[in-house]
């Protein structure tokens, strides 16, 4: 007689439990709409890399890892975080991508993708600095 009690007790927390999670599950859907805490105006990439083929996909990944690169860098360099700094026009980024390693191969672009991703990250600690003084990080 207890082990019924037992059991209906265990299966009715398992269904209020099995009840909030998927109510809460609900309220995390993803949103494909982008917003930013922090500079809520960045600016979008380029279509082209946007709608770039999967198997091409490390050629965006370049791209945005030099952009990270550059923008972490400029931020030390003039020691100023305004958003312009950190999040300027994919312009630049991409002139180095075309100028340098369009033509690359694809295991060429992942070495140079490894050396801008250790630029960025020595830049890193002394821009987050600058940019959380400025209320931008």
């Amino acid at each position: 007689m207890i082990r019924c009690g037992i059991d209906i007790t265990f299966v009715t927390l398992a269904l209020v439990l099995a009840a909030s999670s998927s109510l809460a599950e609900r309220n995390l859907v993803p949103s494909l709409e982008r917003s930013f805490d922090v500079c809520p105006d960045r600016p979008l990439e380029s279509e082209w890399m946007q709608n770039i083929p999967l198997r091409q996909a490390y050629q965006r990944v370049l791209v945005q890892d030099i952009y990270r690169a550059q923008n972490l860098e400029r931020i030390v360099e003039t020691g100023n975080c305004d958003c312009e700094i950190r999040f300027p026009s994919w312009d630049a980024a991409e002139a180095v991508f075309r100028e340098r390693y369009a033509s690359d191969e694809r295991w060429e672009m992942l070495q140079a993708s490894d050396a801008y991703n250790r630029r960025a990250n020595a830049a890193r600690p002394a821009a987050k600095a600058i940019c959380e003084a400025a209320g931008n990080w």
